[in-house]
């Protein structure tokens, strides 16, 4: 058996999106996975999402995963690639409580004496319409329905009606609807949620309907018992596809308070499961006032990227008498104006006109170059594994990528992505970005990135070994492809080339001799391609900084892995929870080594970037520009 330990990276702990996703990458395996969590002592089949999260895990808490089976040894340096480099950005950026701080009244506002309901800020802005109550239908017909001789072929039924749905809409939807959509997929295809299902009809008997419902109340009750704010807010989650479920089964039974918006409405419910939100029609959705709905559920989270205002902390028995009348729900002062007077309403209109300006001009600013106060100029850039990540980064403000793992490319496949595979992957990147740089970095694979069909022996510390540009003259066909194939692409639009894990003059004068020899060959074959590329490497060995001044005279520009240098740096294992807290490049050795490397490289003209976890850490952001660097870069969700 081998084993993985971490501690938890994510910062709203194991919830459906990242133990989705964690089930994904461990199900592709033979192995016999199972997920530990040391503070909980729970355990989980990892190829569970259900069972993932009923561990409670949180933010920092000491895990691992043990596996094993015949596969064990890939699974194991697969696995440990995705927890230490992409795992975290399957959690999602939760608005920050400043940003969910009601703004005291405006005194013009108030001088106006409106009738006023005060409430939490849970997305902010203003939205005007008519106070729309919905209630929440009961489910005890449906755990009166007697069992059935028919009930176990009716739930296998229904399972794949709704995972059909879920699809379709998948389908049609992006962003946060479609990550959302994916867990719930994820759930209802779980093992462990419909074997409870069967257990329940089969030793206790149950018919179908009380089985689903039992089913939903066990596992909401293990989420409500949990410490994490979020993890208890997943409740709605098992709820929403419990309730799809049983609707599905008996269409005949339809929900009596479904609804449709016919004008602009302030929906006001005790809660709203993310199936809900996305049924509505959101032109006419002005707003919404839940009784019970947390800040981190998926509702909210649909709610803000659609740009809907929501406030809590009202009782809906104090809303109930002012049904059908209109209303402006302010989520940015906190309140529920009711039935308001022209001069009130005329208040709102001229404050949405300048709402709208300021929309519009957020909008052009996230479009305009990054400058500090003091006029330094800064790039702000995206980390991406897909070309299908480059929009949302770009979206998000990202002013390029600056770091593309190429490697993504040659991961969970049986042989080598071709050339033109690898172009087309490259070229739809940069149409995508148009003059934005995009920083292609070569394959970072080997050592504890293990590909298969490249039969690179097993190593006892594969941190420190065959890797990234040490295996090139040994594959040098395979290195040489891909840089045909970036080279191809690069014709297209403003492509870099950065080259990990160097640590000698010698390797970047072979590399340079390789990019010479593809630049004859695609002459030769008659392809369009750059003439020139500019160079970089990234700057994770620590032995690098003591001759930035010689690379200087032979690559374009440095981008620091700040991951690995930290490790390298302090001999120190980030996942291994015994030493871990020793991980830390906010010190004044890691400082000063930073320091050398972008005054060395500034003094001869180069630029140096960072495209590890640290450049998207805003605490460390003064330190950052402090040092002097020229470009961060980060995942799309801390852009």
């Amino acid at each position: 058996m081998l084993t993985i330990q971490f501690l938890c990276p994510l910062p709203n702990g194991l919830h459906a999106r990242p133990a989705w996703e964690l089930k994904e990458q461990c199900s592709q395996w033979q192995s016999e996975i199972t997920f530990i969590n040391h503070r909980q002592n729970a355990k989980a089949d990892a190829k569970s999402s259900l069972a993932l999260i009923g561990t409670g895990t949180l933010f920092n808490d000491s895990c691992s995963l043990n596996i094993s089976g015949s596969d064990e040894e890939q699974a194991r340096r697969v696995l440990e690639e995705y927890i230490q480099v992409r795992f975290i950005d399957s959690d999602s950026v939760q608005p920050t409580q400043a940003e969910l701080t009601a703004h005291p009244l405006p005194r013009s506002l108030s001088r106006l004496n409106p009738d006023l309901l005060y409430g939490n800020v849970l997305a902010s802005g203003v939205g005007v319409g008519t106070l729309t109550l919905l209630q929440s239908d009961s489910l005890d017909s449906y755990r009166a329905i007697p069992a059935s001789a028919q009930d176990s072929t009716r739930l296998e039924h229904s399972l794949a009606t709704l995972a059909e749905q879920l699809n379709q809409q998948l389908r049609e939807r992006d962003g946060e609807s479609k990550t959302i959509l994916s867990a719930h997929l994820s759930l209802i295809q779980d093992d462990e949620f419909a074997g409870n299902i069967r257990r329940l009809m089969t030793e206790q008997h149950q018919g179908l309907g009380a089985a689903i419902i039992s089913n939903m109340e066990q596992v909401c009750a293990k989420l409500s018992a949990s410490a994490s704010d979020y993890l208890r807010e997943r409740v709605s989650d098992i709820r929403d596809i419990s309730e799809q479920l049983l609707h599905i089964t008996w269409p005949e039974l339809k929900p009596r308070n479904k609804l449709v918006l016919e004008k602009p409405t302030i929906l006001v419910a005790e809660d709203l499961t993310p199936s809900q939100f996305l049924s509505l029609d959101l032109k006419n959705l002005a707003g919404m006032i839940l009784e019970k709905t947390g800040r981190t559920s998926h509702t909210l989270i649909l709610a803000r990227a659609s740009a809907i205002p929501v406030l809590s902390g009202l009782p809906l028995d104090a809303i109930a008498r002012y049904a059908g009348q209109p209303a402006v729900l302010d989520a940015q002062c906190g309140v529920l104006a009711i039935n308001p007077n022209d001069a009130v309403s005329g208040y709102y209109q001229v404050a949405q006109t300048l709402a709208d300006k300021r929309q519009k001009q957020q909008a052009q600013a996230a479009a305009q170059l990054a400058y500090s106060r003091d006029n330094k100029r800064i790039d702000i850039a995206a980390n991406i594994g897909t070309a299908l990540e480059a929009p949302g980064a770009f979206a998000n403000g990202a002013e390029g990528v600056g770091l593309f793992r190429t490697e993504m490319l040659y991961m969970d496949r049986d042989s080598a992505p071709d050339e033109q595979e690898q172009f087309e992957a490259y070229q739809q990147v940069l149409l995508a970005a148009g003059d934005k740089p995009i920083i292609f970095r070569t394959m970072d694979i080997g050592g504890d990135k293990s590909i298969p069909y490249l039969n690179i022996p097993q190593e006892e510390n594969p941190f420190l070994g065959y890797r990234a540009v040490r295996i090139y003259p040994e594959f040098a066909g395979l290195f040489r492809t891909q840089l045909r194939a970036i080279l191809r692409a690069a014709s297209f639009g403003n492509a870099q080339l950065m080259i990990p894990m160097v640590h000698s003059l010698d390797q970047i004068l072979w590399v340079k001799g390789e990019i010479q020899k593809a630049i004859v060959e695609l002459k030769r074959d008659g392809l369009r391609h750059a003439e020139t590329i500019t160079l970089g490497i990234m700057v994770e060995v620590p032995s690098v900084c003591y001759i930035i001044d010689h690379f200087c005279d032979e690559v374009d520009f440095f981008s620091i892995g700040s991951n690995d240098m930290t490790q390298y740096l302090y001999a120190v294992d980030r996942n291994n929870p015994r030493v871990s807290p020793l991980y830390n490049p906010i010190t004044p050795s890691f400082l000063r080594m930073l320091q050398q490397i972008v005054t060395t490289a500034h003094q001869r003209g180069k630029w140096v970037g960072i495209c590890g976890e640290l450049g998207g850490e805003s605490r460390y952001l003064p330190l950052l520009l402090g040092l002097g660097l020229d470009e961060l870069s980060m995942s799309s969700p801390r852009i």
